[in-house]
């Protein structure tokens, strides 16, 4: 028997891509997707779709308005701040602002609530250690601490202290080793569904060839977001040929080059929100029988 697993990547406002993907299955097949996988895997951003997707409220396309109407009041920071940034050790970002975002959606609802499996990418600074948040094992904690957790990128927001089975812990966000969850998506489906075939559905938010040579010129504060930037993209390619290797075609993976957006995952321009959703639109149309072939097979389950 096949298990069907969604893997969502990390990159901030870029998440407003595979929210549109996965609209459009929506919208071929005619199902929720929380019908259609039996575990669902997000970074970051990725975390939001896929516990967003598992809440009895909301739509794909109800993500996709997450991201239009309240992205850039996540990112959304004042002038003195901006300003002190640059030299003081802060963040960027006032939390209070995605944790009013995050306490909109989901208020108090708890991980093992989830209408599928869901597995959250965090970090544990304070322990060193990868922390999953899994809807079957921290079934108690409420969503938007995990997700405040999850998206507490390095330099963007504070990260977030929570006690765990009397473990105190300072999270910050999975992608600073996962920023494709797919590998973790794929380890935690063989834990939970030894004897069945893995069919692992990973969703991208853009890729980008940015060069940071010119990052060479900048001081110790200037190399941090390039950095960030390498460390988030560069296991995109190694859990892509993980898997390939793994298990060839039962891996698929829909993702393309960006053309038009800023590849910063803090972008929140009208105008930036808007080559987004073209840039998504551009995806769909590069990966569409990939596409329709994933969507012919959900319907024949």
């Amino acid at each position: 028997m096949a298990k069907y697993i969604l893997s969502v990547d990390g990159g901030g406002i870029r998440g407003i891509i595979p929210a549109i993907v996965l609209a459009e299955i929506e919208y071929r097949t005619k199902k929720p997707i929380s019908q259609m996988f039996d575990l669902m895997v997000g970074t970051s951003t990725g975390g939001i779709i896929v516990a967003g997707l598992c809440n009895k409220q909301y739509s794909a396309l109800d993500l996709v308005d997450l991201y239009q109407k309240d992205g850039p009041h996540i990112f959304k920071s004042s002038f003195f701040r901006r300003s002190i940034f640059s030299w003081l050790n802060c963040a960027q970002y006032p939390h209070k602002n995605i944790e009013f975002v995050l306490d909109k959606y989901f208020g108090d609802d708890i991980l093992k609530n989830t209408l599928s499996n869901v597995l959250i990418t965090s970090y544990d600074i304070h322990n060193n250690c990868p922390f999953f948040f899994k809807s079957w094992k921290e079934g108690n904690i409420k969503l938007k601490d995990a997700l405040r957790a999850a998206t507490a990128a390095p330099t963007y927001f504070i990260p977030k202290h929570l006690k765990i089975d009397q473990i105190d812990r300072v999270l910050v966000d999975g992608g600073v080793f996962a920023n494709n969850p797919a590998a973790c998506a794929y380890a935690s489906a063989k834990r939970l569904f030894p004897n069945d075939e893995i069919i692992l559905l990973s969703i991208g938010t853009g890729r980008t060839d940015r060069s940071i040579a010119n990052s060479r010129r900048l001081g110790k504060i200037g190399w941090i977001k390039p950095l960030l930037h390498v460390m988030f993209a560069s296991s995109l390619y190694s859990v892509n040929y993980q898997l390939d290797q793994v298990i060839g075609d039962k891996y698929i993976r829909i993702q393309s080059q960006l053309k038009l957006a800023s590849a910063d995952m803090d972008n929140i321009t009208s105008k930036n929100i808007k080559s987004l959703q073209q840039e998504a639109k551009a995806m769909i149309e590069d990966n569409q029988k990939v596409i329709e072939k994933f969507c012919i097979e959900i319907l024949n389950i």
